[in-house]
């Protein structure tokens, strides 16, 4: 299997454990506060990392640390404006311009890196921006003739955030193994917690929620060490970054199997967008 070819597997497989992760995150939200979910599930993460390091550590140097931990900065500064969008605005409006904005960024960079690609991958592309936003839009495209420019800041600046993550991990070095996850991820925690302790907000996880936190923490880094490999092989960040960004696909397939969600039909047709996406950008 030549090298892009992997890298590709690899940010699907990403993809795949990125929404299962949040699929695990949503459901323990429902039985504690959201913040409280994201800061535990983060440092569950981080002890999961810190006991593979050993195994899977490399010679990170510190722009691998300076990357890394900009990408969890981002990606943190992103997660807290996502849910503070969600609290504001529509949810149905939020989750696919956030999405879609998320997707975008990764494609963005490449090509202003000078990534060129081929006209039916540049299509897999297109096509997989549009699946995300259609898997997003659980109401229905109709809920998205309430976009306002006023409520867009915020889930523009989220899906920023979710999209520089992805482009900055892609800059640490191949050699440099899951090391630069200490970064991204120790960044995360210190950004979620110190602000909770400072006010005094109590992130107390009840007892029924605590596996799913730790499966979703543990997840979550997974998906993280999935993409970081893959960024490591030889393959152009404007295909991984939007390969990545398909997570959302296995958020709903999961609430639809677990949950017995109802899919819209928006969704299905994104379902099926994502997976011509994903033939065509493999070719």
């Amino acid at each position: 299997m030549r090298g892009d070819d992997v890298a590709v597997l690899l940010a699907l497989m990403s993809a795949l454990v990125y929404g299962t992760a949040d699929f695990c995150g949503g459901l323990a939200a429902r039985r504690a506060p959201a913040q409280a979910v994201v800061a535990a599930s983060q440092a569950a993460g981080l002890v999961v990392l810190l006991a593979l390091l050993p195994w899977l550590g490399g010679a990170a140097g510190p722009a691998d640390y300076a990357w890394a931990a900009g990408a969890g900065a981002a990606g943190t500064v992103g997660l807290v404006l996502f849910y503070r969008a969600l609290a504001d605005g529509v949810m149905s409006v939020v989750a696919p311009v956030t999405a879609l904005c998320a997707a975008a960024v990764p494609v963005l960079a490449g090509f202003a890196l000078g990534e060129r690609l081929g006209p039916v991958a540049a299509v897999g592309i297109a096509l997989a921006l549009v699946a995300v936003v259609l898997v997003s839009a659980d109401e229905g495209l109709s809920s998205l003739r309430q976009l306002r420019l006023r409520t867009l800041g915020a889930p523009l600046a989220a899906g920023t955030g979710f999209g520089l993550f992805f482009t900055l991990l892609d800059r640490t070095s191949p050699d440099s193994g899951l090391t630069p996850l200490l970064a991204a991820r120790g960044t995360a925690v210190v950004l979620l917690l110190v602000p909770a302790l400072i006010g005094r907000r109590s992130l107390r996880i009840p007892r029924p929620a605590l596996p799913l936190v730790v499966v979703g923490g543990t997840l979550d880094v997974a998906a993280n060490a999935l993409y970081l490999v893959a960024t490591q092989q030889p393959g152009p960040l404007a295909v991984l970054g939007v390969l990545a960004s398909l997570y959302p696909v296995s958020t709903v397939v999961l609430a639809q199997v677990v949950l017995r969600e109802r899919l819209v039909p928006a969704q299905a047709a994104g379902l099926g967008t994502a997976a011509l996406a994903v033939v065509l950008i493999t070719l």
